[in-house]
């Protein structure tokens, strides 16, 4: 990650003042800034974000420093960019992704930075959500819309319908998006719809995607309703249609012949996709009821 910037940014960065800064500098060496023609300081991007990180963890400026010289940057990680989100930097929130998808694939990307950032500023057990996760769950589904906008065009017969009963701004709700990114990726034509949809004004869209699954996600809609949507997809499509609950859509109450796919979307798409291809195990998703309904 190239770049440099003068005194106060790094200070601002850094939450000291330039002062600090400065007196760091001559005690420790590091960061050590070069100097412009017209003689002023100016520190290399790389070492304040690595220095500013490091200090988070430790809370003390010599073993920050120690570490920071000791790994430089470091590759990205949830801490940095959950790091980038709680300051509302979006420019280095950017950044962190692009350096991510240097060493990384998009869905791991994903999976192993961007989600579990936004999840770890989530809220704690009675608190309701803060101003660094809205902003940080707005950002992540606007990546993830940006990034379905140039996945690669459906490889693959397959259609997938996804019913999403999410709600905003809830994790569940990141991570249906970004399964049907990474369904799209994997060349299936996906099809997401919310859960509340009347299933009479259905008929049209199941005609045109034929889906071979129906993918049932988030926990705002009741068995009733999920039951309704799986019966017009298969009066359209017919009963071959596979139905799988994602991340928990179905409340747990025994068993069930509607599948759990895991939670985490990479595990989830490679088992959906085990499924379509008649390779999948009925040991490897635990069941869900949802007898009441006749899934």
């Amino acid at each position: 990650m190239g770049g440099s910037i003068r005194t106060n940014a790094a200070a601002a960065m850094l939450g000291v003042s330039p002062n600090t800064l400065r007196s760091w500098e001559r005690r420790f060496g590091f960061p050590e800034p070069r100097r412009t023609a017209g003689g002023h300081r100016q520190f290399d991007l790389a070492e304040i974000e690595a220095l500013r990180a490091a200090f988070e963890e430790t809370h003390n400026i010599s073993s920050a420093i120690s570490v920071a010289r000791q790994r430089g940057s470091g590759p990205t990680s949830p801490a940095r960019l959950r790091s980038a989100f709680s300051r509302y930097d979006e420019d280095g929130a950017n950044r962190l992704l692009e350096e991510s998808l240097t060493v990384r694939s998009v869905e791991r990307t994903v999976e192993e930075v961007l989600l579990p950032a936004v999840e770890e500023l989530g809220p704690e057990a009675g608190q309701g959500y803060g101003p660094e996760y809205g902003f940080a769950w707005r950002f992540a589904t606007g990546w993830l819309a940006a990034s379905m906008r140039v996945a690669p065009p459906a490889s693959r017969g397959d259609g997938i319908l996804v019913f999403d009963a999410s709600r905003p701004p809830s994790a569940d709700a990141l991570h249906a998006q970004a399964f049907e990114l990474l369904l799209r990726r994997a060349g299936l034509r996906t099809l997401t719809l919310t859960a509340d949809i009347d299933p009479s004004r259905l008929v049209h869209a199941i005609t045109a995607l034929e889906p071979r699954a129906v993918v049932l996600t988030g926990q705002g809609a009741s068995l009733d309703a999920l039951g309704r949507l799986v019966y017009t997809a298969r009066r359209v499509s017919g009963d071959e249609v596979v139905v799988v609950d994602y991340r928990g859509a179905i409340p747990h109450a025994g068993s069930s012949t509607v599948e759990r796919l895991a939670d985490a979307p990479l595990a989830a798409r490679d088992g959906l996709l085990e499924r379509l291809d008649g390779r999948s195990s009925s040991r490897r998703f635990p069941r869900r009821d949802a007898s009441a309904v006749g899934l």
